[in-house]
């Protein structure tokens, strides 16, 4: 299975055999939470099936979605490094198996292999890059904005139109920091302007959208 993961992809297959024999996998179900935003723990963590979200959340429960998994990513990495408590949550979004590596085996591994250090130097120098450009979003642009970007960003061209995979309007509200009810008024008033329409969960874009409103 560690093959399949891109920050083992080009290592030997003795090599990753020897570390999988290390790994134990667990099973977990839907809507359950795998990492809580400031506990304690050495253990990377490797998404072998399902989806799952790494998010931040305040007392009241408003939530902030930083990003998605699916099968061959992983995480828990930077407290298992650093040494620091994690820095985020990690939920699964439907049943999930997932296989877990102890910092020990780990960093000894990472010792004999240098070059995996250098490829996850790399990855999470991305994941600083994206945090900021979220960070950025939340912080200078107006919630009209960071919906039409997550609108904007996630739609491909299909049949000449331009559609989103499917979308929710809790999972918006999540990606750009606001309530439901909000997405929903601006979701509103975008397609009885002729800008957006809905096909199921999936939304098409009809025209440009406006860089204000």
């Amino acid at each position: 299975m560690l093959a399949q993961v891109p920050l083992f992809a080009d290592l030997d297959p003795a090599v990753l055999f020897a570390l999988e024999r290390h790994t134990r996998l667990r099973r977990y179900q839907k809507r359950t939470v795998i990492i809580e935003k400031g506990e304690e723990s050495s253990v990377l963590y490797v998404l072998e099936s399902g989806r799952a979200k790494v998010y931040v959340a305040d007392d009241s429960g408003k939530e902030i979605l930083l990003r998605e998994l699916g099968p061959g990513d992983h995480f828990g990495e930077l407290a298992l490094l650093g040494g620091s408590p994690r820095t985020a949550s990690v939920m699964t979004l439907t049943d999930c198996e997932v296989r877990m590596l102890t910092g020990v085996v780990f960093k000894d591994f990472l010792a004999k292999q240098p070059e995996v250090a250098l490829w996850l130097i790399r990855h999470l120098a991305r994941q600083v890059a994206d945090l900021t450009d979220t960070a950025s979003d939340l912080a200078l642009l107006s919630v009209y904005r960071r919906i039409a970007k997550v609108l904007d960003e996630g739609a491909r061209e299909e049949d000449g139109r331009r559609i989103t995979g499917p979308l929710t309007q809790q999972y918006i509200a999540d990606r750009v920091g606001c309530s439901r009810e909000m997405v929903s008024r601006i979701v509103g008033d975008l397609k009885t302007g002729g800008y957006v329409s809905v096909e199921g969960k999936r939304f098409v874009l009809e025209r440009r959208l406006p860089e204000r409103w």
